[in-house]
């Protein structure tokens, strides 16, 4: 987490979804101040969206008052409607703002053409645990975004989780596949751990609990723990015991890595057919 008190300027968030309204509550959280930030969503009502009080709603880009200058414009929408919402706010450019789009699929060189060529653009990937302050999220900067801008970026990504930069903005689509899809392969593995226990007779609803809590606490051990994935299973394998009797059969030839591989494949494959 980062303490964002000390951010002067203001925060432009262009899109106020799940994930937009997830960092909005976490910068809000992290210090902050309400009336730094401006939110550009047509779909919210002001009175009834749950925005908190302080932040200021606009309808669209045209609301924007001529002298607003923002440190930073997040752009929060589906990459769908990227084409039609980015042009608008390339008179930030030209004020010295930083550009970050959490937006799949959607390369630096998209904002570049539609923000100018000089323009600072951040490209992050977030996953839906920000949403529970246990988000990961890798950014990817051009050229000319300065450090100062990275920082900012970073600051503001790291309200809502943990953090990592690369390079090669290539490897974006590798990203994806495991940590912003990843969510969704830890559900399915709650919901398949849940399924096999009823089917060995447990309760459903007593299956689903345990599978449930099961894949959280381990989580949570993992995370805090000095010892990599791979000890922890070994702590808790004991020799000709219940756990390495399943493991046998999980880590077997056609277990369960060649699936997640095969898998993250295919989802980094899609990344790149999306972007392309």
């Amino acid at each position: 987490m980062s303490d964002m008190s000390a951010l002067s300027g203001a925060v432009l968030l262009v899109g106020c979804g799940k994930m937009g309204g997830a960092l909005l509550g976490g910068w809000l959280d992290q210090g902050i101040s309400a009336d730094q930030v401006v939110v550009v969503e047509p779909a919210l009502d002001a009175e009834r969206s749950g925005v908190p009080q302080g932040v200021t709603v606009l309808a669209d880009a045209a609301a924007i008052p001529a002298d607003f200058s923002p440190a930073v414009v997040i752009f929060a929408v589906k990459p769908q409607v990227m084409g039609d919402v980015v042009p608008s706010y390339s008179r930030f450019a030209a004020g010295g703002a930083v550009f970050l789009s959490i937006a799949a699929g959607t390369p630096i060189s998209f904002f570049e053409a539609n923000l100018g060529d000089g323009a600072a653009v951040v490209r992050v990937m977030p996953n839906t645990p920000a949403a529970v302050r246990r988000g990961m999220s890798v950014l990817c900067a051009n050229s000319h975004a300065i450090a100062a801008q990275r920082d900012l970026c970073g600051g503001l990504m790291a309200a809502v989780g943990d953090t990592a930069w690369l390079d090669d903005e290539g490897l974006m689509d590798a990203v994806t596949a495991v940590s912003g899809s990843g969510p969704a392969y830890v559900f399915h593995l709650i919901e398949c751990l849940a399924q096999a226990g009823a089917q060995v007779g447990l309760d459903p609803e007593l299956s689903a609990r345990l599978a449930l809590q099961t894949v959280a606490g381990s989580g949570e051990l993992a995370r805090l723990s000095d010892d990599d994935a791979a000890q922890l299973r070994v702590n808790v394998t004991s020799p000709g015991g219940t756990t390495q009797a399943a493991l046998q059969v999980l880590m077997a030839d056609g277990g369960l890595q060649p699936l997640m591989t095969a898998a993250v494949k295919a989802a980094e494959k899609r990344g790149k057919e999306l972007g392309a």
